[in-house]
């Protein structure tokens, strides 16, 4: 989708399908590529209908759109990413990581040992397809530290994402993906392929603060704008005046 030599990719963020976060999917998509993110995945914990539509809709936007869900196994969180269904939560770890494969997707594993956010610990992962990195939620950064140490150790890819619970999250950190050789225009198949594989793939990065602040000023502005228009609990006196001040 990108006409660059690289493509940014967030995949882990959360919609109003998560009992933590209430974005709507269309503002997700809308904020996404506002901020020049190519490719996101929409990962709610245990359900996948959002996803799915999101990954509908992302062409509209210009974004590629790649389906997912974080599954919630015996364990800890674990990501699905290219599924079609949501893997069955409460099973342990390793049979999770073979159900994603099975139903065509990579397992990749959030914010690993970070227990107090049911991050799978070291002891329970013996095999996965990828391993994040750099997750923005994580406050001092030493658990991203340990886990890149953890990924590079046991070659596993890396990825980066912003595990957004809200607008202004998304983006904060994101994976970059080389595109400069891609033949054709890249699609969902190809980022999981180069993550998977570890080919013309760059590690992520955290934004800059001064464009993360930008931003988060415009996505504040977007939601502000969208609960505006979607509401319907406001007066009929205010909408009227909201409509002659906008004629």
């Amino acid at each position: 989708m990108a006409d660059g030599e690289s493509i940014k990719a967030d995949l882990h963020i959360h919609s109003d399908a998560s009992h933590d976060c209430n974005e709507p999917i269309e503002l997700i998509l809308e904020h996404a590529a506002d901020i020049d993110i190519d490719a996101i995945a929409i990962t709610d914990h245990d359900s996948i209908e959002n996803s799915l539509k999101a990954t509908e809709k992302a062409s509209e936007y210009g974004l590629i759109g790649i389906p997912g869900v974080e599954v919630s196994t015996a364990d800890g969180h674990l990501l699905a990413l290219g599924v079609q269904e949501c893997p069955e939560k409460g099973r342990p770890f390793h049979e999770t990581v073979e159900k994603i494969r099975e139903l065509g997707g990579l397992a990749v594993v959030p914010h690993p040992f970070q227990r107090t956010r049911h991050g799978v610990k070291k002891s329970d992962i013996k095999d996965c397809d990828a391993v994040e990195v750099y997750n923005s939620w994580s406050f001092t950064g030493w658990k991203n530290k340990k886990a890149r140490k953890f990924a590079k150790k046991n070659n596993y890819p890396e990825i980066a994402a912003s595990d957004a619970h809200s607008i202004g999250m998304i983006g904060q950190a994101y994976t970059e993906i080389n595109t400069a050789f891609a033949e054709e225009e890249f699609e969902a198949e190809d980022v999981l392929a180069a993550i998977e594989t570890g080919s013309n793939y760059m590690y992520g990065k955290r934004k800059p603060v001064a464009l993360s602040l930008w931003d988060y000023g415009k996505a504040l502005t977007k939601k502000t704008v969208w609960l505006l228009k979607e509401t319907v609990l406001l007066p009929l006196g205010i909408k009227k005046y909201f409509n002659r001040w906008l004629d």
